[in-house]
């Protein structure tokens, strides 16, 4: 007797993890959106690089709806497909692969570039260029560059597979070891990334320094990136070892590539909130770290507006008030005392003036 189908931790997994990640594409498009807004001048590289997550996510999520048309709609009702991986579906581990991999050397280029020791640090005497971070962390980036190729390297492979075995059984019997890895390498890489900028940010903060609040929302924004995609990472991990039968780690996987995406984008995006002129005295808040912001043109512009309209509306809705004032002077020339020199005053209020005194 053949086992039932479990409809709900295989094609219902697939169906919530594509509504989820399609979301978070969403999201992705809006950030890259405030990218070109806010940093039109940046360097050829990172636009092209932004560009590229851009194409890898929205690839991505067309994949993810092509595997879900396929299981959901063209193939309605047949059980038998459960075990069959589409084409599309395969690809999505690769196209996550390779997101991961720019998402990644990203950030050790950024490990890269951060300075070893605090410049402040160093004795008066010594010239501060030659604590070059080329000779300092470059020993750090090797064996990460390493670790992120092999990722690629496992995803690619993983890919082959199932395109080739399109049977999702015969891959758990044959490789479990290549998916397996791939996922491992990714979470560690998380791990030792995270850990170490946050290790040489901590290292140049110095007493009563006016750095200090640049680098601490450097290192929570660090932090937040690297728990999140490693959390999702870890979860795709876990439930993959512990039923690999079923597609629950599929559909977390989905959503792996979007967090990967957007922790790039909202690092990117937040520079900004970082200039000494964007420092307010409640900057220590919660909300003095936003992960996405407008420009102040964009700003002023719909203030200005809304103050326009406010004030055409004041306009249109309070009434009119009219006073008319005849003053009449009238001097007796016949009197030597200028005291008795007499003013008077005729106050005469129109119709509606006294109608909106009632009121």
């Amino acid at each position: 007797m053949a086992e039932p189908v479990d409809i709900g931790r295989t094609f219902g997994a697939l169906m919530v993890g594509g509504i989820i990640a399609t979301l978070f594409c969403g999201i992705t498009q809006a950030q890259v959106f405030v990218f070109f807004k806010l940093y039109p001048n940046d360097r050829f590289p990172l636009k092209l690089l932004v560009l590229a997550v851009w194409l890898l996510d929205t690839l991505h999520t067309v994949f993810i709806t092509h595997s879900l048309w396929d299981h959901l709609i063209e193939h309605f009702g047949d059980a038998s497909r459960i075990d069959w991986i589409p084409w599309s579906l395969a690809l999505t581990i690769a196209l996550t692969a390779v997101l991961t991999f720019g998402v990644h050397w990203f950030f050790i280029y950024r490990i890269y570039k951060c300075p070893f020791l605090a410049p402040i640090s160093l004795p008066s005497s010594s010239d501060p260029s030659h604590v070059s971070v080329s000779d300092n962390n470059i020993w750090l980036c090797i064996p990460l560059g390493a670790m992120a190729c092999a990722r690629v390297a496992f995803a690619c492979l993983t890919t082959a597979k199932l395109v080739t075995l399109r049977s999702l059984t015969e891959f758990v019997r044959l490789y479990t070891w290549s998916f397996t890895s791939g996922l491992t390498l990714s979470s560690v890489l998380d791990i030792f990334i995270t850990a170490l900028m946050c290790w040489l940010l901590r290292r140049r903060q110095n007493k009563n320094s006016s750095m200090n609040y640049v680098l601490d929302a450097l290192m929570l924004y660090t932090f937040e990136n690297g728990a999140i995609t490693m959390a999702a990472t870890c979860m795709s991990l876990i439930t993959w070892l512990t039923m690999p039968h079923n597609l629950i780690f599929m559909a977390i996987h989905f959503v792996i590539s979007k967090f990967y995406a957007n922790s790039l984008l909202t690092t990117l995006n937040t520079r900004q909130n970082l200039k000494p002129g964007h420092r307010t005295q409640n900057s220590g808040s919660a909300t003095a770290h936003k992960p996405i912001m407008f420009t102040e043109i964009f700003k002023q512009s719909h203030l200005k507006q809304f103050s326009t309209t406010v004030h055409d509306e004041t306009q249109t809705v309070a009434p009119k008030l009219e006073v008319n004032v005849d003053r009449e002077t009238t001097t007796h020339a016949s009197s030597t005392d200028p005291q008795k020199s007499i003013s008077e005053y005729t106050w005469k209020h129109d119709d509606n003036h006294e109608a909106m005194k009632k009121v």
